[in-house]
């Protein structure tokens, strides 16, 4: 039976949304270093580089980068569905929530325990934003 962790952040943009995760411990840009017509990082310079964001959870500290990140946030969520799932990070930022919330998709922050200590790359997650509740199925 696979190990289960439920943690308990704070609601930042409510919803519900079940997927893989996709985690880094670096800040990410959506604007203007994502194509956004696939979902994935053109970023050469981040850990992410070359992987789709695309139907994933992302896990990452916090967003970065200019204003053009909320429409490219909600151009890849809610126009072209190349988008992440649900965003959980260690701090919500204004410019990443704004998209969230334009998208429809669930944000979570502020957790008591280390997100990137317990939640890796291939973990499903259940994510219950209504009450910042992110239940993680670790891979076998």
């Amino acid at each position: 039976m696979a190990e289960m962790i439920v943690l308990q952040g704070r609601k930042v943009v409510g919803g519900k949304a079940y997927g893989e995760a996709i985690v880094t411990k670096e800040p990410l840009c959506f604007f203007p270093l994502m194509d956004r017509s696939t979902g994935v990082i053109t970023d050469s310079n981040h850990p992410l580089y070359g992987r789709s964001l695309s139907n994933k959870i992302l896990v990452y500290p916090t967003g970065k980068g200019s204003t053009g990140t909320t429409y490219a946030i909600y151009d890849m969520v809610a126009i072209r569905g190349t988008g992440p799932k649900a965003l959980i990070m260690a701090q919500a930022e204004p410019i990443s929530t704004i998209g969230a919330i334009m998208g429809e998709i669930p944000v979570v922050d502020s957790f008591k325990d280390d997100i990137f200590n317990l939640i890796s790359d291939g973990d499903y997650l259940e994510i219950d934003g209504d009450n910042g509740i992110v239940t993680v199925t670790k891979k076998a």
